[in-house]
């Protein structure tokens, strides 16, 4: 018998491809599979649980799926991820509405787990991290030109801010032929715009021990028929000159690169157990734009961490406004239990760490904003991803945006412009991070 099976995915794009997976799996095993918990026989939540902010969205997510269950509108709810990896016990006390559990090592048994709480079961898996199945099948559920490839899951970095490795196990690289195969399938698919995703990319094939490399796979990569090909995420310390030839050699590869430095004192760095310091750091921005002067620059930072003065803090407000990055996210530190940094002394006061934060958003939001000043009456590539009705004109992006997390590109055009086609757009304007422009016939 088949089940009407709801999936909703929260947090990070490498979440989002185990519930792309989730869904092919269920599908294939004969239930329909939709995005609207309302009506179904079982919801899937695939949940964040990596920091506070995250946390409390996935418990909002279940209450909003308990209410729909309680009135009676849905007939179970499993919550699967990472929250179900970190606080089964919790769940099981505080949410009685949730009928069944999936951790990080087990996605793949979402169809047993379905069939099993429709029988009035409440199952749970908790298979083994290092053991989790991360390749198979994939339900894509991102625009048909973009896409996402996970090239590994997990991480063994151990930065002391980070729970990661604890809900998701060691760093383990994907067999490089796999992911070919999966990105020949995007390809054929008419995906134009490959997103290449780990909790770091750059340290993929280390672990597998035969030569494989980010360097080597990317050539590879550049070999199939995308147009764009974007990296998340580069690790300062592990990116080596003949990864940056290869991204500066071939075309495909945007010259975008998201690399988290987090900080730029290097007492926080050490605290951090970040592998680099100022120096290096400075040092990899400096070969990275003598290799590709139109590279732009994104980084995560941390406000707040312990032992984080005000001399830190300015070394670091003075560290962006010298190396003036594109791009920044910028995070408030949450002491996550479990972590290295959650009983470290020094604890820096909440409210003075949203401060900070504040102040770091505004100095990086006037850098964006000369860059962006900067491309005013140039002619530039655009992604175009559709209509859009509240602008009344169509939005793409550029090499330098990235989906869902940068700015876009709002432009107008004498014609139709279908999504998913490359234009070129005369940038005429700029506003709240945002460029205007209007397509070069």
């Amino acid at each position: 018998m088949g089940y009407k099976v709801a999936f909703q995915s929260l947090g990070c794009a490498k979440n989002l491809v185990n519930t792309e997976q989730m869904m092919a799996l269920c599908r294939a095993a004969g239930h329909t599979v939709t995005g609207e918990a309302e009506g179904a026989d079982v919801a899937v939540l695939n949940t964040c649980g990596f920091i506070e902010s995250a946390k409390s969205e996935a418990i909002d997510a279940i209450l909003e799926l308990a209410a729909l269950k309680n009135a009676g509108r849905l007939k179970k709810l499993l919550v699967a991820g990472c929250l179900s990896q970190r606080y089964p016990d919790d769940i099981r006390t505080e949410l009685p509405e949730v009928d069944g559990l999936l951790g990080t090592g087990s996605y793949t048994d979402v169809v047993s787990a379905v069939e099993r709480v429709m029988a009035g079961e409440r199952p749970e898996y908790f298979g083994p991290l290092a053991q989790a199945d991360d390749g198979g099948e994939r339900w894509v559920t991102t625009p048909p030109w973009t896409a996402y490839l996970k090239i590994a899951e997990g991480c063994s970095n151990g930065c002391a801010f980070c729970i990661i490795p604890k809900l998701r196990g060691r760093y383990r690289s994907q067999p490089m032929e796999a992911l070919l195969r999966e990105a020949q399938g995007l390809a054929d698919r008419g995906v134009k715009e490959l997103i290449v995703i780990a909790q770091d990319i750059t340290r993929y094939g280390l672990d597998l021990g035969d030569g494989t490399t980010l360097a080597k796979l990317l050539t590879r990569l550049c070999g199939l028929d995308f147009h764009w090909i974007r990296l998340h995420y580069l690790y300062p310390e592990a990116v080596t000159d003949e990864l940056i030839q290869v991204i500066a050699r071939e075309k495909k590869i945007v010259h975008y690169l998201d690399i988290p430095i987090q900080h730029a004192n290097d007492g926080i760095l050490r605290a951090m157990r970040r592998r680099s310091t100022r120096a290096e750091i400075e040092a990899l921005f400096a070969k990275l734009r003598a290799a590709m002067p139109d590279v732009a620059i994104r980084t995560s930072l941390i406000c707040g961490l312990p032992g984080e003065g005000e001399a830190e803090f300015e070394e670091l407000c003075a560290f962006l406004r010298e190396q003036k990055l594109q791009r920044a996210g910028v995070f408030q530190f949450s002491p996550e239990e479990g972590t290295l940094a959650a009983a470290m002394e020094g604890q820096v006061d909440p409210d003075t760490a949203a401060r900070r934060v504040e102040l770091v958003v505004d100095l990086q939001s006037r850098i964006m904003d000369q860059y962006n000043e900067d491309r005013l009456g140039a002619c530039v590539e655009v992604l175009c991803e559709g209509f859009d009705p509240e602008a009344g004109c169509y939005a793409g992006r550029t090499y330098a945006d990235s989906v869902d997390i940068d700015g876009r590109v709002l432009f107008t055009a004498a014609g139709l412009v279908p999504a998913g086609t490359f234009v070129n757009v005369r940038i005429t304007g700029a506003s709240d991070g945002d460029l205007t422009g209007e397509i070069e016939e």
